[in-house]
């Protein structure tokens, strides 16, 4: 019982001196002792699993409390040089398609003789946008200036016969003739008598390309030359001429920076603030996207956004409807605003003309077209007055195809798919002094509507896109989590192992005996195996010596033998002469052997 304190009082002080603890009473191993060691002795595996386990739980808790992907996501989403967002944005990649449809007036002079105009929708006509921004420049207060350059190529395995002829009305001289009313009796007689000398016909036949991208025309080319430059047209007629190339507009936009409200918002257009063809606010306002991104709705919490169109000359208002999803990334479904082109209201009524009578569904942009009376509503008159819908034969509106909307991702603002549908219509009113066209009524002339957007996004930004939105927002909670389950397993198990080999064994001071033993042990082996040689190496010189004193012995034990019989012989003593040797104390043959002197082979059995 004694040996059995002193070595477990052995172990215990070892133990203590290795960890730099203090001396322990009876009570047991410290808790850190327990966890780091067995015994005296560093356990290396428990130390990698506890610094593994404490190293994947904050880890794991960092992850979990520090919302990481948020703070990637904006700082890559901000427009500046060199982040995803701004090559996204400078040059998108994604094939944008035009579609023109044209309407074909199959009774052009049954019109005129009074009936309903009979129309054919005839398209589309399909082009390849290609698109980036050009002269950009960032300035120090979070803002982006650019301008669009724009390549339009036709798309003739999407598209009928660009070639085939078109009737449709003659809108420089129904753009006159409504004009002229208000110019005088004389000045309308004198512009009547021009038009007819002219032969200008109420109707005409175009291709798509001369009637979307331009044709000659007297009467454009002389108000080209002499109209004021405000209100100067270019030099060829065309309902989205001036598209192809550099356009001439520049746009300021915000960065989001300072902000992700007014994130992809114009901050000013052509260095102005406000719409120059508007007179008042909300038509005024440049507040819109020109579509590559919108102020994200987790950010605002805003169910409208603005949308920009230049050929419209104003933003146009999109409605959060309800979410959807692209391609397996969840979107917000967004359609434009029922009452964008009217009824007149609040939000519209600064759109309207004083000289033409405001419909439901019908919106004045002549301010921004030359002076030409030309509105715009939803294609085939979808949400429009039903005055509109009935006044013509051949239209069949229906929301899939003449609906605008946008499917915008609510994290990032990001556009998965969206498209532009608007219609354009001619407004002629009765001209009696105008020879040429004296027999049309007033009446509003649909003449095409066109469709712009895009339909998918280019497969590096749509997997970027859903790694953001849809694979990290789940695998992020799962790692943060398996992290500190993992880390927190880790420490309990090293624990438990340890709290087992301490407390749930027979006898606690076990593992301490055993180490002591295993150190005596070791110690006691080195001690006796080093005096063993020492003691081997003085036996073996002791014995030899002995041996040779008895040799001594014996051999002089002899010689006195013969020199005894030789004198009982008479013979002489000296016959044998033996060397001289050193003296040797004398050993009893009786004397034992120090038994701490004996070898092992030499030790009795």
């Amino acid at each position: 019982m004694g040996l059995h304190k002193n070595y477990f009082k052995v172990g215990q002080n070892a133990s203590n001196q290795l960890f730099g603890l203090p001396p322990r009473g009876p009570s047991g191993a410290t808790p850190l002792s327990m966890l780091i060691s067995q015994g005296a002795k560093f356990n290396n595996n428990r130390i990698a699993v506890i610094i593994f386990g404490i190293a994947t739980l904050i880890a794991g808790v960092i992850l979990s409390s520090v919302p990481w992907l948020n703070i990637f996501i904006m700082k890559n989403l901000r427009l500046w040089n060199g982040t995803i967002s701004f090559h996204y944005w400078q040059r998108p990649g994604v094939t944008r398609l035009t579609k023109v449809y044209i309407f074909n007036v199959t009774n052009p002079e049954g019109f005129l003789a009074g009936e309903k105009p009979k129309l054919v929708e005839v398209g589309p006509f399909v082009y390849r946008e290609d698109m980036e921004k050009v002269n950009i420049k960032f300035h120090d207060n979070y803002t982006v200036t650019y301008q669009h350059k724009k390549i339009l190529q036709f798309v003739p395995e999407l598209s009928v016969d660009k070639n085939q002829r078109i009737t449709t009305p003659n809108i420089p001289l129904l753009t006159i003739s409504t004009q002229s009313k208000h110019l005088g009796y004389f000045l309308a007689k004198t512009i009547s008598l021009v038009l007819t000398a002219t032969k200008y016909k109420p109707f005409i036949s175009l291709t798509a390309d001369e009637l979307v991208f331009g044709y000659d025309d007297t009467l454009v080319s002389l108000a080209h030359r002499f109209y004021p430059r405000n209100r100067r047209p270019m030099s060829k007629m065309g309902l989205l001429n001036g598209r192809n190339g550099t356009l001439t507009e520049y746009a300021t936009m915000y960065t989001g920076h300072t902000g992700m409200e007014k994130f992809g918002y114009f901050d000013k257009l052509n260095g102005l603030d406000h719409l120059p063809h508007w007179d008042k606010e909300p038509c005024s306002s440049i507040e819109a996207s020109e579509g590559s991104f919108f102020p994200p709705r987790e950010v605002t919490n805003s169910d409208v956004v603005y949308i920009y169109d230049k050929d419209l000359c104003r933003s146009l208002p999109l409605v959060y409807r309800h979410p959807v999803e692209k391609d397996g990334i969840p979107a917000d479904l967004y359609t434009l605003a029922e009452d964008s082109y009217g009824p007149p209201n609040g939000n519209n009524s600064c759109f309207d003309h004083t000289d033409y009578k405001p419909y439901r569904g019908l919106q004045n942009i002549s301010p921004c077209q030359y002076g030409a009376p030309v509105y715009i509503s939803n294609p085939h008159f979808y949400q429009s007055d039903p005055q509109l819908l009935e006044a013509v034969e051949g239209l069949n509106p229906q929301r899939d195809a003449h609906e605008t909307f946008f499917k915008i991702q609510p994290k990032l603002g990001v556009p998965l798919e969206g498209q532009v549908r608007v219609q354009l219509n001619l407004l002629v009113e009765e001209a009696p002094n105008v020879m040429a066209t004296k027999n049309f009524r007033d009446f509003v002339f649909p003449i095409m509507w066109l469709e712009e957007g895009v339909s998918e996004l280019t497969p590096p930004i749509r997997r970027w896109i859903y790694l953001a939105t849809v694979f990290a927002p789940m695998a992020l909670p799962i790692v943060s989590y398996g992290m500190i389950l993992t880390g927190t397993f880790a420490l309990i198990y090293v624990f438990v192992r340890a709290y087992k080999n301490f407390v749930f064994t027979s006898d606690p001071t076990t593992e301490f005996l055993e180490m002591g033993r295993r150190s005596l042990r070791r110690g006691s082996s080195m001690i006796i195996n080093g005096q063993h040689r020492i003691l081997m190496q003085r036996d073996s010189y002791i014995l030899l010596k002995a041996s040779e004193d008895a040799n001594l012995y014996h051999h002089t034990s002899n010689n006195n033998t013969v020199n005894t019989n030789n004198n009982s012989s008479h013979h002489n003593h000296n016959l044998f002469h033996l060397p001289h040797m050193p003296h040797m104390p004398h050993i009893p043959h009786h004397q034992p052997k120090d038994q701490s002197l004996l070898s092992d082979e030499d030790s009795p059995a």
